[in-house]
């Protein structure tokens, strides 16, 4: 393996580490309010737990909250392991703008877009690849001791936002709106190469504005007394996380223990349709996985 193809691999690796506590708690939190929740379980609602328990709201929101967190997490310690404390500032701020990158329509409603764990990554390496750029220039001996804590974390955030916000952030929204209205015309043809399609976009990005596009456009026909097109959707939501923990069961010798230990909660997401379990071994290989 060439070298900068091992340290990049290096870099992705350092930041899953950091992320899969994080996937852990969010995920079995999670799937404990739910399978608590099924007493007040509505079929054309289950993720609304307005008439639930304050418990149960309360550990809902608990989960949510670590999901929320994780592409900032993940892109910090990415930049973090590339360029030591003053990438982390930037990577953390540059996660957060891809969970923010625009809005997009879906059945006519504005939706939040996030490029999901896919912009985290290229948040991460963006910002850790400028902050190392920044440590090579030659500064004044005076200026030297604030470029770590104040100028490089400053200039390199600012560069990352732009770079999301505008160069990859609008045309991802707008891609977004012409591939729902793009399904909306799908869905008059082939249930079968429409359910195909719907599969193949939920497990992309798992969680990122493929998979949100995918996802609406199921749950939004529900309202409409159609259930067979969220079925694939919900099919294909538990694939990608129920593979990999499979993986990791049959082939144990190939992961390591840490890998081991994430396949167990990614089998245990999957189980109740939360893609996100996969994001640790997607993340540390998004090309193979």
């Amino acid at each position: 393996m060439p070298e900068s193809l091992r340290k990049l691999r290096q870099y992705l690796l350092s930041g899953v580490s950091y992320v899969i506590p994080i996937i852990a708690c969010g995920g079995i939190l999670i799937a404990l309010a739910i399978a608590i929740n099924s007493k007040w379980y509505s079929p054309t609602a289950p993720g609304n737990f307005d008439h639930s328990p304050k418990t149960l709201q309360l550990i809902m929101q608990i989960g949510v909250a670590a999901f929320t967190i994780m592409p900032v997490i993940l892109s910090g310690f990415i930049a973090y392991s590339m360029a030591g404390k003053p990438g982390l500032a930037p990577g953390c701020i540059g996660g957060w703008l891809a969970t923010h990158i625009g809005t997009t329509m879906v059945d006519g409603v504005p939706k939040d877009v996030s490029a999901g764990f896919l912009g985290a990554i290229v948040t991460g390496l963006l910002a850790g690849y400028i902050v190392m750029a920044m440590k090579r220039l030659p500064m004044h001996k005076y200026v030297r001791p604030i470029m770590p804590i104040l100028i490089i974390p400053i200039v390199a955030s600012l560069i990352v936002g732009v770079v999301i916000l505008k160069l990859i952030g609008i045309p991802i929204a707008d891609a977004m709106t012409w591939l729902s209205n793009w399904l909306h015309v799908m869905s008059a043809g082939n249930k079968i190469v429409l359910a195909m399609i719907l599969g193949a976009m939920i497990a992309f990005d798992m969680g990122g504005p493929v998979n949100k596009v995918a996802f609406f456009f199921g749950a939004g026909l529900i309202e409409h007394g159609n259930y067979m097109v969220m079925g694939a959707v919900a099919a294909a939501i538990c694939t990608p996380p129920l593979g990999l923990g499979l993986a990791t069961f049959i082939y144990r010798k190939i992961w390591s223990e840490e890998e081991r230990d994430a396949g167990i909660a990614a089998a245990a997401m999957g189980m109740i349709g939360i893609t996100e379990g996969a994001i640790p071994f997607a993340a540390a290989d998004p090309l193979r996985v």
